[in-house]
Protein backbone atom coordinates (compact mmCIF):
# COMPACT_ATOMS: atom_id res chain seq x y z
CA UNK A 1 0.00 0.00 0.00
CA UNK A 2 2.80 2.40 0.83
CA UNK A 3 4.26 2.51 -2.73
CA UNK A 4 0.76 3.16 -4.13
CA UNK A 5 0.12 6.00 -1.68
CA UNK A 6 3.42 7.64 -2.47
CA UNK A 7 2.70 7.44 -6.24
CA UNK A 8 -0.78 9.00 -5.80
CA UNK A 9 0.68 11.82 -3.73
CA UNK A 10 3.28 12.58 -6.38
CA UNK A 11 0.61 12.63 -9.12
CA UNK A 12 -1.57 15.10 -7.19
CA UNK A 13 1.41 17.35 -6.53
CA UNK A 14 2.28 17.55 -10.23
CA UNK A 15 -1.35 18.28 -11.15
CA UNK A 16 -1.50 21.20 -8.75
CA UNK A 17 1.46 22.78 -10.52
CA UNK A 18 -0.28 22.60 -13.91
CA UNK A 19 -3.62 23.99 -12.72
CA UNK A 20 -4.08 27.82 -13.19
CA UNK A 21 -4.21 29.95 -10.09
CA UNK A 22 -7.74 31.39 -9.70
CA UNK A 23 -7.98 35.20 -10.00
CA UNK A 24 -9.05 37.26 -7.09
CA UNK A 25 -12.10 39.49 -7.41
CA UNK A 26 -9.91 42.59 -7.46
CA UNK A 27 -7.87 41.20 -10.36
CA UNK A 28 -10.76 40.03 -12.56
CA UNK A 29 -11.95 42.33 -15.38
CA UNK A 30 -15.37 43.88 -14.98
CA UNK A 31 -18.01 41.81 -16.65
CA UNK A 32 -20.52 43.71 -18.81
CA UNK A 33 -23.64 44.64 -16.94
CA UNK A 34 -27.11 45.56 -18.16
CA UNK A 35 -26.06 49.23 -18.13
CA UNK A 36 -23.19 48.42 -20.49
CA UNK A 37 -25.29 46.72 -23.15
CA UNK A 38 -28.67 48.49 -22.88
CA UNK A 39 -29.89 51.59 -24.70
CA UNK A 40 -27.78 53.76 -22.38
CA UNK A 41 -24.64 51.65 -22.79
CA UNK A 42 -21.32 53.04 -21.58
CA UNK A 43 -19.49 50.99 -24.20
CA UNK A 44 -17.93 53.09 -27.00
CA UNK A 45 -20.06 53.37 -30.10
CA UNK A 46 -20.33 55.59 -33.21
CA UNK A 47 -22.61 58.56 -32.60
CA UNK A 48 -25.14 59.00 -35.44
CA UNK A 49 -25.00 62.25 -37.45
CA UNK A 50 -27.54 64.79 -36.33
CA UNK A 51 -30.03 66.27 -38.81
CA UNK A 52 -29.57 69.69 -40.52
CA UNK A 53 -26.78 71.27 -42.56
CA UNK A 54 -23.21 72.06 -41.71
CA UNK A 55 -21.98 75.64 -41.85
CA UNK A 56 -20.03 74.86 -45.03
CA UNK A 57 -23.13 73.52 -46.77
CA UNK A 58 -25.08 76.66 -45.81
CA UNK A 59 -22.34 78.94 -47.14
CA UNK A 60 -22.18 77.05 -50.45
CA UNK A 61 -25.97 77.30 -50.85
CA UNK A 62 -25.87 81.05 -50.16
CA UNK A 63 -23.09 81.51 -52.72
CA UNK A 64 -25.10 79.68 -55.39
CA UNK A 65 -28.20 81.79 -54.67
CA UNK A 66 -26.15 85.00 -54.87
CA UNK A 67 -24.69 84.02 -58.24
CA UNK A 68 -28.11 83.17 -59.68
CA UNK A 69 -29.55 86.46 -58.41
CA UNK A 70 -26.68 88.42 -59.95
CA UNK A 71 -27.43 86.81 -63.31
CA UNK A 72 -31.21 87.20 -63.10
CA UNK A 73 -31.51 90.86 -62.01
CA UNK A 74 -30.01 92.46 -65.16
CA UNK A 75 -32.09 90.20 -67.41
CA UNK A 76 -35.23 91.13 -65.50
CA UNK A 77 -34.44 94.84 -65.81
CA UNK A 78 -33.98 94.48 -69.58
CA UNK A 79 -37.46 92.94 -69.85
CA UNK A 80 -39.02 95.77 -67.81
CA UNK A 81 -37.33 98.51 -69.86
CA UNK A 82 -38.21 96.93 -73.21
CA UNK A 83 -41.82 96.77 -72.06
CA UNK A 84 -41.70 100.51 -71.32
CA UNK A 85 -40.36 101.17 -74.83
CA UNK A 86 -43.18 99.12 -76.37
CA UNK A 87 -45.71 101.16 -74.36
CA UNK A 88 -44.82 104.17 -76.53
CA UNK A 89 -46.59 102.52 -79.49
CA UNK A 90 -50.03 104.20 -79.04
CA UNK A 91 -48.50 107.68 -79.18
CA UNK A 92 -46.36 106.69 -82.15
CA UNK A 93 -49.48 105.47 -83.97
CA UNK A 94 -51.17 108.83 -83.34
CA UNK A 95 -48.29 110.66 -85.03
CA UNK A 96 -47.99 108.10 -87.85
CA UNK A 97 -51.60 108.62 -88.90
CA UNK A 98 -51.14 112.39 -89.16
CA UNK A 99 -47.95 112.08 -91.24
CA UNK A 100 -49.43 109.41 -93.54
CA UNK A 101 -52.56 111.50 -94.11
CA UNK A 102 -50.44 114.49 -95.15
CA UNK A 103 -48.45 112.36 -97.62
CA UNK A 104 -51.57 110.82 -99.13
CA UNK A 105 -53.29 114.19 -99.54
CA UNK A 106 -50.44 116.47 -100.63
CA UNK A 107 -47.42 114.22 -101.27
CA UNK A 108 -45.55 116.25 -98.69
CA UNK A 109 -44.46 115.46 -95.17
CA UNK A 110 -45.36 117.83 -92.30
CA UNK A 111 -42.53 120.00 -91.05
CA UNK A 112 -43.58 119.92 -87.37
CA UNK A 113 -46.36 119.06 -84.94
CA UNK A 114 -48.48 122.04 -85.91
CA UNK A 115 -48.23 121.25 -89.63
CA UNK A 116 -49.33 117.68 -88.86
CA UNK A 117 -52.33 118.95 -86.89
CA UNK A 118 -50.95 117.57 -83.61
CA UNK A 119 -50.54 119.14 -80.14
CA UNK A 120 -47.15 120.49 -79.09
CA UNK A 121 -44.49 117.85 -78.57
CA UNK A 122 -44.54 118.10 -74.78
CA UNK A 123 -48.31 117.61 -74.77
CA UNK A 124 -48.15 114.16 -76.36
CA UNK A 125 -47.16 112.12 -73.33
CA UNK A 126 -47.90 108.98 -71.31
CA UNK A 127 -46.38 107.11 -68.35
CA UNK A 128 -43.05 106.55 -70.09
CA UNK A 129 -42.97 109.21 -72.83
CA UNK A 130 -42.42 112.91 -72.20
CA UNK A 131 -42.59 114.18 -75.79
CA UNK A 132 -43.41 113.18 -79.39
CA UNK A 133 -41.84 115.50 -81.96
CA UNK A 134 -42.51 115.72 -85.71
CA UNK A 135 -39.62 117.02 -87.85
CA UNK A 136 -40.09 116.78 -91.62
CA UNK A 137 -42.31 113.72 -91.26
CA UNK A 138 -39.85 111.97 -88.90
CA UNK A 139 -41.22 111.01 -85.48
CA UNK A 140 -38.93 111.32 -82.45
CA UNK A 141 -40.20 109.73 -79.24
CA UNK A 142 -38.44 111.00 -76.10
CA UNK A 143 -38.73 108.79 -73.01
CA UNK A 144 -39.20 110.18 -69.52
CA UNK A 145 -41.80 110.68 -66.78
CA UNK A 146 -41.94 107.25 -65.04
CA UNK A 147 -39.51 105.57 -67.44
CA UNK A 148 -36.52 103.68 -66.11
CA UNK A 149 -33.49 105.92 -65.58
CA UNK A 150 -31.56 103.95 -68.22
CA UNK A 151 -33.84 105.30 -70.99
CA UNK A 152 -34.95 108.65 -69.50
CA UNK A 153 -34.13 111.37 -72.03
CA UNK A 154 -33.32 108.82 -74.76
CA UNK A 155 -34.93 108.96 -78.21
CA UNK A 156 -36.48 106.37 -80.51
CA UNK A 157 -36.90 107.60 -84.09
CA UNK A 158 -39.42 106.38 -86.66
CA UNK A 159 -38.77 107.53 -90.24
CA UNK A 160 -41.28 107.49 -93.10
CA UNK A 161 -40.40 105.44 -96.19
CA UNK A 162 -42.28 106.32 -99.39
CA UNK A 163 -42.44 105.53 -103.09
CA UNK A 164 -41.90 108.98 -104.58
CA UNK A 165 -43.66 108.45 -107.90
CA UNK A 166 -46.53 106.42 -106.43
CA UNK A 167 -48.08 108.38 -103.54
CA UNK A 168 -50.98 105.95 -103.49
CA UNK A 169 -48.63 103.44 -101.86
CA UNK A 170 -49.02 103.78 -98.07
CA UNK A 171 -46.16 105.14 -96.01
CA UNK A 172 -43.99 102.48 -94.39
CA UNK A 173 -42.14 103.14 -91.15
CA UNK A 174 -38.50 102.42 -90.38
CA UNK A 175 -38.06 102.05 -86.63
CA UNK A 176 -34.70 102.92 -85.12
CA UNK A 177 -31.81 101.21 -86.92
CA UNK A 178 -33.93 98.85 -89.03
CA UNK A 179 -33.28 98.46 -92.77
CA UNK A 180 -35.23 100.42 -95.36
CA UNK A 181 -37.78 98.35 -97.34
CA UNK A 182 -36.66 97.59 -100.90
CA UNK A 183 -38.02 99.97 -103.57
CA UNK A 184 -38.79 102.72 -101.04
CA UNK A 185 -37.02 105.93 -100.07
CA UNK A 186 -36.62 106.80 -96.39
CA UNK A 187 -36.92 110.43 -95.34
CA UNK A 188 -35.07 112.19 -92.53
CA UNK A 189 -32.25 111.24 -90.17
CA UNK A 190 -32.30 108.57 -87.49
CA UNK A 191 -31.75 110.15 -84.03
CA UNK A 192 -32.24 106.92 -82.05
CA UNK A 193 -29.90 106.73 -79.05
CA UNK A 194 -31.61 104.03 -77.00
CA UNK A 195 -29.19 101.28 -75.92
CA UNK A 196 -29.44 98.46 -78.51
CA UNK A 197 -30.47 95.89 -75.89
CA UNK A 198 -33.66 97.88 -75.19
CA UNK A 199 -34.75 98.23 -78.80
CA UNK A 200 -37.64 96.11 -80.04
CA UNK A 201 -36.59 93.43 -82.53
CA UNK A 202 -38.10 95.32 -85.47
CA UNK A 203 -36.05 98.42 -84.58
CA UNK A 204 -32.62 96.77 -84.66
CA UNK A 205 -30.12 96.79 -87.48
Amino acid sequence: MMPFARALGALLASASVLMPVPLRAADAPDAPTFADVGPYSRLPRHAPRRGGFTMMEVLIALAVVAILAALAVPALQDVVVRDQVVNAAPLADLAKKAVAASWAATQTLPADNAAAGLPAADRIVNNYVRAVTIRGGVIDITFGNNANSSIAGKILTMRPAVVDDAPVVPVAWVCGHAQVPGGMTVRGQDATDLPPSYLPVNCRA
